[in-house]
């Protein structure tokens, strides 16, 4: 007699992004929020921007299973259209958000190697966003679609928390407790996985992904054949 495996229960992805808000506040704290209330904020248009449009896709992310959970599926797709407009900002939220702090940089030491992570980022959720809308009709890959964006806002909140927070005197602890965590979400979720059909790639994917960008950054290996397309993108008039 065949088993019948289950299935990651996509539609309760809204409760663990709940965790994701709260992680957010953790991890930005020291160097965002409290600056709002010790009068120190000295952040500009663009990065006020930048968290704006990731605190409205966070939100979406926790309401939008939420409402498949309560039947209401008229307004899933109202918001699920409404995502048509906030990511193309959210996007330009961060190229902005980048030109504006590589400009403060000096041409020579301008390095892709110093920006792979916000490039990583932008493609994952160009990438992940666009697989989303694409099989937006069929449940299992669009989920899977729209939980890898989520897991991209992860990463940063967690690199502060424990490097800035709890590992503050020891960075590179925080870093590898970064690391070790993401890819251990990662991993449970291919092994939760692992029998299914429908969508089971994406996570393998995002998974390979992780890895080559860690390597890169741990061992230290230069990309300089892409350092003067980060000079290019430096002197554009985007900020």
């Amino acid at each position: 007699m065949a088993t019948i495996s289950k299935k990651i229960r996509f539609d309760k992805s809204g409760y663990f992004f709940i965790a994701l808000i709260v992680l957010a506040f953790a991890g930005f704290w020291p160097s965002y929020f409290s600056k709002f209330f010790n009068h120190t904020n000295d952040f500009n248009f663009y990065f006020h921007f930048h968290a704006t449009m990731m605190m409205l896709w966070v939100i979406m992310l926790i309401v939008q299973p939420l409402l498949i959970r309560k039947k209401q599926l008229h307004l899933h797709r109202i918001i699920g259209k409404a995502s048509y407009i906030l990511m193309p900002l959210l996007l330009t939220s961060v190229l902005m958000v980048l030109n504006n702090s590589l400009k403060k940089v000096p041409e020579s030491q301008l390095s892709f190697n110093e920006i792979i992570f916000p490039c990583r980022d932008f493609l994952l959720l160009t990438t992940a966003y666009s697989i989303a809308i694409l099989y937006r009709h069929q449940v299992q890959i669009h989920a899977r679609a729209m939980v890898i964006t989520g897991i991209v806002f992860i990463e940063p909140a967690l690199f502060r928390l424990f490097g800035r927070v709890i590992f503050k005197n020891f960075p590179l602890v925080g870093f590898y407790t970064g690391v070790t965590l993401i890819l251990g979400l990662l991993v449970t979720l291919i092994i939760l996985e692992r029998k299914q059909k429908t969508g089971r790639w994406l996570f393998p994917a995002f998974l390979i992904i992780d890895v080559i960008v860690y390597c890169i950054v741990i061992f230290n290996i230069p990309l300089h054949f892409l350092d003067p397309m980060v000079i290019w993108f430096s002197k554009l008039s985007l900020t």
